[in-house]
């Protein structure tokens, strides 16, 4: 019995689209509503030195070097502490950006659990990695993001965009 080429090629086709679909559902990006959750919880979240010269800029207290890597990933252009620090829109949009980064890949890692993302994420924040904010100030900082994330996660159901 030969089988139809045609009725092969059509069947492959079908599958092919079926498991893109499943596997783009799977590597879903994050929503602009939940980015900028992240990113309005870290800017409220961020410890205040009460030192106008603590070596940390914006309102998110990035310090330099992590900065000019992040402006440049972000924007292709590295910037200097001080035009990130004189630009609010600028220090946003690159803060969304990083966040966006590190939010997708926390949610295909944690399999797409939005609270452990977000606690992931405050955690490699405040410490360069996912892990071990388990106890102490860390712990404390990741549980103040995560209770803000929820708090404007749900204030951006309550009021919709314009």
């Amino acid at each position: 019995m030969r089988k139809n080429p045609m009725r092969l090629l059509l069947g492959g086709v079908i599958v092919s689209f079926g498991l893109s679909s499943l596997l783009a559902q799977a590597q879903q990006q994050v929503s602009n509503a939940q980015v900028g959750a992240m990113v309005e919880s870290l800017r409220l979240a961020a410890p205040q030195t009460n030192s106008p010269n603590d070596g940390l800029y914006s309102a998110w207290q990035v310090k330099p070097e992590t900065l000019k890597a992040w402006s440049k990933y972000c924007l292709k252009r590295e910037l200097t502490p001080t035009q990130f620090e004189n630009s609010p829109a600028t220090a946003r949009q690159v803060i969304s950006c990083i966040t966006r980064r590190e939010l997708t890949q926390q949610f295909r890692t944690l399999s797409n659990n939005e609270i452990a993302a977000v606690g992931s994420v405050a955690c490699w924040w405040m410490t360069g990695s996912y892990t071990g904010c388990n106890s102490g100030f860390t712990a404390a900082y990741v549980q103040k993001v995560v209770k803000l994330y929820q708090q404007q996660r749900s204030q951006s159901v309550v009021s919709p965009s314009p």
